[in-house]
């Protein structure tokens, strides 16, 4: 249990970040920066539902709170919690705390496996081969983290400083969450033997392919499991059957060309790979709430 003295250094930490992204991200939308992992996002209202896909990253905001949907799991992280997502993940966000005197703000690490790999074989730690982990958890923020994310972040008025010790503080920030409760879930990243990263290999290749006939056997194959075994894996990981995974990939992919072009809802729906266009308005309007053509037109509205 956390000290009234250890309260008061991550508030402390909390209101430099906030400072610091503020001088770094002062208008609404994503900024990247100088680190070419790192990135903050600014958003002055609340927002939702916004459907996207989330690839492997530590999520932490510092002032603001955001909801987030993965299959039927449900997610709220704010300066208290941090999110960490180990795979490209289909999720439903929603922004529930932002106005323009108080806005969202939000530091993102991108997770480089072979970065968690090298931090947990110098550490000597072991792991469960037959564990599979969610592939998206909330902690709690500590003192530690906010520290070497303040001191990364400063490294931005230092450029010159950059490549030497930029790597160094990104392995501090992730050996800290390491040695966390949830520090099992994030390991599972780096084992390439490990159930999670299989898993994260099978939704890259279905994120690249999601237009073309999903094949178990192959996918199987790919994984070394069997296929009763990478359907068991494949949910406990990303909440959702592979079918389904697909399933948002395609919609949401549907709705950005629908979004981003004069595409007819007909051709959007054969592009991403449906060949009923009434399967497609059926499952676009079941996800989205309207069907496509109604939806783009109401959201250029």
């Amino acid at each position: 249990m956390e000290s009234r003295a250890e309260k008061q250094q991550i508030l402390d930490k909390q209101a430099e970040l906030v400072r610091q992204i503020e001088h770094h991200a002062n208008t609404d939308g994503s900024h990247l920066t100088a680190i070419p992992t790192l990135h903050f996002t600014r958003t002055s209202y609340r927002e939702g539902p916004v459907f996207d896909i989330q690839g492997p990253a530590l999520c932490i905001i510092v002032q603001g709170e955001k909801r987030v949907l993965v299959g039927e799991d449900t997610y709220d992280y704010d300066p208290f919690h941090y999110l960490v997502v180990s795979l490209d993940l289909p999720y439903t966000g929603q922004i529930v705390q932002a106005d323009e005197q108080c806005p969202l703000l939000c530091m993102s690490l991108e997770i480089e496996p072979e970065v968690i790999c090298d931090i947990v074989q110098n550490s000597g730690s072991s792991y469960d081969h037959n564990k599979s982990s969610r592939g998206m958890f909330v902690g709690d923020i500590t003192h530690p983290i906010l520290d070497a994310c303040c001191r990364l972040v400063s490294l931005l008025d230092t450029p010159q400083d950059i490549p030497s010790l930029s790597i160094l503080i990104i392995r501090e920030i992730f050996y800290r969450i390491l040695q966390t409760e949830q520090g099992s879930c994030l390991k599972q990243i780096g084992i390439s033997a490990s159930h999670t990263s299989k898993i994260a290999e099978i939704t890259s290749l279905m994120k690249r392919d999601f237009a073309k006939p999903m094949r178990m056997e192959e996918l199987a194959q790919t994984a070394n499991m069997s296929i009763s075994s990478l359907y068991r894996h494949f949910k406990e990981v990303t909440a959702m059957s592979p079918l389904q995974y697909q399933k948002q990939l395609r919609l949401q992919e549907a709705r950005r060309l629908l979004l981003s072009s004069q595409i007819t809802a007909a051709d959007a729906g054969f592009l991403v790979g449906y060949e009923s266009p009434s399967q497609f308005n059926r499952e676009y309007a079941r996800m989205f709430g309207l069907p496509p053509k109604r939806d783009a037109k109401h959201l250029r509205a």
